[in-house]
């Protein structure tokens, strides 16, 4: 399967995923670390991509997306960004309402 397809899939096929440095059991980056905190302390049910185990993923996303770094989180098909405006979501409230929304 292409590449590029197979992210547009994965996107499309989870309500939230994260494309980030290593799992969130053991992230690999202070950014994954603390987007993945967020999303726990949301009450987020989320799929995650490892792009340190998937070269092709990590060297393609940022073409499909016009997102340079990682991680990068989707909501429901859409992304909304990274580390920075996933904490800062957090920290106001918005990403537990857009969460929220996805039940």
């Amino acid at each position: 399967m292409d590449i590029e397809k197979k992210i547009k899939e994965q996107i499309e096929e989870n309500d939230i995923l994260i494309y980030m440095k290593g799992s969130p059991y053991e992230p690999q980056c202070g950014f994954s670390a603390r987007t993945v905190q967020a999303l726990i302390e949301c009450g987020a049910e989320f799929s995650y991509v490892d792009i340190l185990a998937n070269p092709e993923v990590r060297q393609t996303l940022p073409n499909i997306t016009d997102w340079p770094t990682f991680p990068q989180v989707f909501l429901n098909g859409e992304l909304i960004g990274g580390c920075d405006i996933v904490t800062e979501m957090h920290a106001a409230g918005e990403l537990q309402s857009a969460i929220d929304e996805l039940k």
